[in-house]
């Protein structure tokens, strides 16, 4: 009897887990945000008696569009980079559906698996579309350790007091570090010759069921790493995102009124430390938009900064309120922008732009979705 139960509840599972795992993910992440609001309730009681400044809200808010779009653009460049012809209308379109579904769906990278299947649907090439994708995120990514990296190294030099907290100096040091092992290995690829990086294209590619698509996407990356101009841009272009990440939280803590902001509320150089390193922890753990997990990591931000735990905690749910709000939005005008087919095209297709040799797809290469 007991076997026959067991069979069928691993049948079930088999049958369901896609939303079995899917439900779980709801579940954890709605138990950690209810021990986050349980922890600090009596804080955050007293916080929500406060006046909510609308100023701080409309300017985190606006802030947040602008870098909505910095990332959308972002990508439309790297598409373009690649010989891809993609249109800044289907990039923005995409973009708010990807961040619809990066905001609702377990993990970060829900979006990105939409947007993937979006763009590869409409050019022959689906592998290198696909890995534009995947680069976009790379890009983000690195660019955000930079960012960490750069401000705590300006501190350094201007010998900052903010340095005296071990354990923000200890993030900024292995930021460094992240940065210099990183720009090695970037300089070093660059020595591969063409011959150097077919043959290791060659090799990705007999690793089995999954060797065509990672010699794609090598082939996608050595192409992003001659075209060192392009990648420096998109660099730049996310820096200048991430300060608005920063300059987001930071008046979403500010939105409701401190009696204290001096000491309470952290500083934009204390937030650009903490920041990125609050997206990073949402970003990694695979539950819906982060949620219980960011609030939990702003909190403890916020008492690694010696200020009350209950104000980063609060500044996380603000921004999250945003970010929902945004999400909502984003994904009704999504379904009110109609799909321009005709312009989103593979630029293989003309002949007055032939392909690169280096990134054309070898023998059973996984297309894609």
């Amino acid at each position: 009897m007991k076997a026959t139960i067991g069979t069928n509840l691993l049948s079930f599972y088999r049958n369901h887990s896609t939303t079995i795992n899917i439900l779980l993910k709801y579940g954890i992440a709605l138990a950690v945000f209810a021990w986050v609001i349980f922890k600090n309730w009596n804080g955050l009681v007293k916080v929500v008696q406060r006046p909510i400044r609308a100023e701080p809200l409309i300017l985190a808010t606006s802030i947040y569009i602008v870098g909505l779009l910095i990332t959308f653009l972002r990508w439309h460049f790297l598409v373009r980079t690649v010989g891809l012809e993609f249109t800044r209308y289907n990039a923005i379109r995409l973009g708010l559906v990807g961040f619809y579904f990066n905001t609702f769906l377990p993990g970060s990278i829900g979006g990105d698996v939409v947007k993937a299947y979006n763009i590869a649907r409409e050019n022959s090439r689906r592998t290198l579309a696909v890995a534009t994708v995947l680069i976009d995120r790379i890009i983000g990514l690195w660019a955000l350790i930079w960012f960490v990296a750069i401000v705590g190294t300006t501190f350094w030099i201007l010998d900052d007091p903010l340095l005296k907290n071990s354990v923000l100096e200890s993030i900024i040091l292995c930021t460094v570090i992240f940065v210099v092992v990183s720009m090695i290995i970037w300089l070093l690829v660059g020595l591969l010759s063409e011959e150097g990086a077919a043959r290791i294209a060659t090799r990705f590619g007999r690793v089995r069921k999954i060797g065509g698509s990672l010699a794609e996407f090598w082939r996608a990356c050595w192409m992003y790493r001659k075209k060192s101009r392009a990648v420096l841009i998109a660099m730049l272009v996310t820096l200048v995102a991430h300060t608005g990440w920063v300059l987001v939280f930071h008046y979403s803590v500010k939105a409701f009124e401190s009696p204290n902001p001096e000491i309470d509320v952290g500083t934009i150089p204390e937030h650009a430390i903490v920041v990125p390193v609050g997206m990073t922890v949402s970003a990694f753990i695979p539950l819906p938009g982060g949620i219980g997990v960011g609030e939990a990591a702003y909190g403890r931000l916020y008492k690694i900064l010696d200020k009350p735990e209950v104000n980063g905690v609060v500044g996380c749910m603000s921004q999250r309120v945003i970010t929902y709000s945004l999400g909502l939005i984003g994904y009704i005008l999504y379904t009110r922008m109609k799909v321009r087919r005709e312009v989103v095209r593979d630029a293989t297709a003309s002949s007055a732009a032939p392909p690169d040799p280096v990134v054309q797809p070898i023998p059973n290469a996984v297309a894609g979705p």
